[in-house]
């Protein structure tokens, strides 16, 4: 039987992508620290391992005990606001607990590391970003995603890792952290209405994201590996028509069955408008018509209505308060 890895498979992302790789018939091993992900996002028949990428002999024992096929990198902190003063945090979580796996992957012989990446790489470049378009983050996620995909590179250059990239971006649906106020703008909405609290939008609202339904991107992540003209190829994968921060938020309240109600906040540092070209990915993968913003964010809502409203924690690691947002300052102290 196929045996796969896939690291961060009780949070968002990765258990969609595990539950596709036990749809293709993978025998499915999750690692997930929870530090983000709750054990009730596990598929019930996947093997779960509680334990962090960033700890090199959890990885190594790992690989030992299962001699995996593939692996399926999804386990990130992908709070980009955040990055900038978290760097320590951002570069030993994104970074190091990659690296980590790469040398595994490197000395076990898997056959391909399906890594995913993000659009925040290509920083504020002209929209549609393509996958021709050069890199050049503008935070230290951004730098991290970046960093890892040329070790994936250079990885298959000496040792032939093979390895596939997809660089997502805004997505959304079932199973996201909704108490995570630092990221995930719709969950956040969705936590702030339920919660009897306005819906809170740093600068004017003006910005652009293209947002991606989960189960449009999972099934094309799991089928990569198995796809070898995919190998050692960088793709866009997410939704193609950009929405406002504004209209997002319309939409988020009329699938809550509640009126906009809008807190504006100072404006922070951040790309104007992230959207990317999908053509490559469609082209090989045959991507089916995607699930439309009212219609996924209409799904995610009756599921975030059925688990309610969540305590929104703070990070308890800031490294730098400097510039840091003013409604993170006293939010960024432990609660």
């Amino acid at each position: 039987m196929t045996t796969s890895l896939v690291t961060g498979g009780a949070g968002f992302i990765g258990s969609h992508v595990a539950q596709a790789l036990l749809d293709r018939g993978h025998a499915v091993t999750v690692l997930d620290d929870l530090s983000g992900g709750s054990l009730a996002n596990v598929p019930p028949v996947a093997t779960f391992v509680e334990g962090s990428v960033v700890s090199a002999d959890v990885v190594n024992d790992l690989f030992n005990r299962y001699r995996f096929d593939y692996v399926f990198h999804l386990a990130a902190y992908a709070a980009e606001g955040l990055s900038h003063f978290i760097r320590g945090f951002n570069y030993t979580n994104n970074v190091i607990g990659s690296v980590n796996l790469i040398n595994a992957s490197v000395n076990n012989s898997v056959k391909c590391f399906v890594f995913t990446s993000s659009i925040a790489v290509y920083g504020a470049a002209q929209v549609p970003m393509t996958e021709e378009t050069v890199p050049a983050p503008e935070d230290p996620y951004g730098v991290a995603k970046y960093a890892v995909e040329l070790d994936l590179r250079a990885a298959h250059e000496m040792f032939g890792l093979n390895h596939v990239i997809f660089r997502a971006h805004n997505v959304y649906g079932e199973h996201q952290n909704i108490g995570d106020r630092y990221r995930n703008v719709i969950g956040i909405f969705m936590n702030q209405i339920m919660r009897g609290e306005p819906m809170t939008i740093f600068g004017d609202g003006g910005q652009k994201r293209a947002f991606s339904y989960i189960k449009d991107i999972a099934p094309i992540i799991a089928s990569a590996a198995e796809t070898p003209e995919a190998y050692n190829e960088t793709f866009n994968i997410g939704a193609d028509m950009p929405y406002s921060v504004n209209e997002l938020a319309r939409v988020v309240a009329a699938s809550m069955g509640e009126n906009a109600r809008i807190r504006y906040l100072a404006e922070r540092k951040e790309v104007r408008e992230a959207f990317a070209s999908h053509d490559k990915v469609r082209a090989l993968f045959g991507t089916p018509p995607p699930v439309s913003l009212d219609e996924g964010i209409g799904r995610m809502a009756r599921w975030a209505r059925e688990v309610g409203a969540r305590a929104s924690g703070s990070f308890g690691q800031i490294e730098i308060r400097r510039n840091l947002p003013s409604n993170w300052i006293d939010e960024s102290k432990p609660v």
